[in-house]
């Protein structure tokens, strides 16, 4: 009689086990293998041993298709860039980040704000670093506020470091004065 009951059970366990055909086509329509997605995410770039770069977002889709493949921060970035002390020289705050893999581009949208620790600023709404040519560029619209100036124009050209930043077409320069101690 135990040995039945066993065999009714296991029959029981097995029976409700199956899955129901309409239910897993639902579930499979809804999931992407093409996408990967992430929270709370946290990025190191290290180059010759060195941590160069922290990027900070919560949330980040790895979209895999070959055509395209690219990282997507759609609800903002932040990026810490590291001195050879590791310390912090220069901030770089976005709504929305995409790095293409293909062509190594990064691209960072939406009240872009760069902050240096020497009083550099740098605002705009779009700014682009391709990182084969080792250039960050941007043709929408500028503020570049230096400690004793603030230039305004559209488009700029810069090196990674932001050491040799130029406004290609400048619209305004204020002197900036400061007060006295």
């Amino acid at each position: 009689m135990v040995g039945l009951i066993r065999l009714l059970v296991l029959c029981l366990l097995i029976a409700g086990c199956v899955n129901d055909p309409a239910e897993v086509a639902r579930l499979e329509e809804t999931l992407d293998d093409q996408v990967e997605l992430a929270e709370g995410v946290q990025i190191l770039y290290s180059d010759s041993a060195r941590v160069r770069l922290i990027l900070e977002a919560p949330t980040m889709y790895n979209y895999l298709t070959p055509s395209d493949p690219r990282q997507e921060f759609p609800d903002g970035v932040t990026a810490y860039f590291l001195d050879e002390n590791q310390d912090t020289s220069s901030t770089l705050v976005a709504q929305h980040g995409v790095y293409r893999r293909r062509n190594n581009l990064i691209t960072v949208r939406d009240s872009v704000v760069w902050q240096s620790v020497d009083q550099q600023r740098l605002e705009t709404e779009e700014l682009n670093w391709d990182e084969q040519r080792e250039l960050i560029y941007t043709n929408k619209f500028v503020v570049l506020t230096q400690p004793d100036y603030i230039i305004t124009g559209y488009g700029l050209e810069s090196d990674p470091g932001f050491a040799n930043a130029r406004v290609l077409q400048v619209d305004g320069r204020i002197p900036v004065s400061r007060p006295a101690n």
